[in-house]
């Protein structure tokens, strides 16, 4: 089953506090969770960023929302319990409670104080809030996702436009920017100093130059197969290597990526989609333009007072 979004699950998780018994944050995700017949891979779907699991963030924005409106508070942190006003509108709502309901459910509470609610559908809210299903800091990640997958096209683009030998400085650039390679000087001097088959050039694992890693560059719009990764093995095992790493602005055929997993020598296969990955997570060919900072309550804080 798909994970349900925020505003599907402001009215399942009202009703759990309706016993008007404190609940604990985590008891209430994993309630929601066999409720709607989630997986364990469901469970584990994490936010494009990485940093938190996607249901449990719905499951927050939706407790947060409900909040704002009143309808549940925090006696103390990572704990919630239903209002009296949270029951009443439990009690007289028998429809979904989302955004479009809250902004009403402001408005009408601004407007009669405590009188009776009288829930109309047809009570206008703002387009935004009515449609949305993505969280706020799913909107911000997805929108940043988008942002940087164009990027990372362009800056492939910009590969492929320049000539082969630029990859080699793209090559340097970027493991120097990675830790390897010690300072940028002695890593362009190990590019294209070998001359030995099938291999472009030599590197540093560590400052301290401890151990060796060759490479091998392809400008390629083709997919690399299975011979130019034994070709390169066979040129790791004429130096007696057993570390290398192949880098192509193309792809990687599926006989290619099984072969370099059943050889003794270590192989990282790094293809077009991971190498613009690569560059934009260590500033290679990018800049900064603006950023923004996601920040929350620190609770601890308000917890001390």
């Amino acid at each position: 089953m798909s994970i349900p979004d925020f505003q599907t699950l402001m009215r399942p998780l009202l009703a759990l506090h309706q016993d008007g018994h404190e609940h604990i944050n985590r008891d209430l995700v994993s309630a929601l969770a066999d409720q709607f017949g989630l997986t364990e891979d469901d469970r584990r779907q994490m936010l494009p960023s990485g940093r938190a699991r996607m249901f449990d963030n719905r499951v927050g924005w939706a407790k947060t929302y409900i909040s704002n409106a009143g309808l549940i508070r925090a006696p103390r942190r990572g704990v919630s319990v239903i209002t009296d006003f949270g029951a009443r509108v439990l009690a007289e709502q028998a429809g979904q409670i989302n955004l479009k309901f809250l902004a009403a459910l402001s408005e009408d509470t601004s407007q009669k104080n405590d009188k009776a609610l009288l829930v109309n559908d047809g009570v206008d809210a703002k387009p935004d809030l009515i449609s949305t299903q993505e969280t706020p800091e799913e909107l911000f990640e997805n929108a940043y996702s988008r942002m940087r997958a164009d990027i990372e096209r362009q800056l492939l683009a910009r590969v492929m436009e320049n000539p082969p030998e630029f990859l080699e400085r793209i090559i340097v650039d970027l493991l120097v920017r990675m830790g390897y390679g010690g300072s940028r000087k002695d890593a362009g001097e190990a590019i294209g100093r070998s001359g030995d088959e099938g291999i472009d050039g030599i590197i540093k694992e560590d400052p301290l130059g401890l151990d060796i890693i060759y490479l091998q560059a392809k400008r390629y719009e083709g997919t690399v197969g299975r011979p130019d990764l034994q070709k390169f093995a066979g040129a790791l095992q004429g130096q007696r290597a057993k570390k290398g790493i192949f880098i192509t602005t193309s792809s990687y055929s599926r006989e290619a990526k099984d072969y370099v997993t059943r050889i003794d020598a270590k192989i990282i296969l790094i293809d077009g989609a991971r190498l613009a990955g690569l560059m934009f997570d260590h500033g290679v060919g990018v800049s900064v333009n603006t950023v923004y900072e996601s920040k929350r309550i620190d609770a601890d804080y308000f917890d001390e007072a």
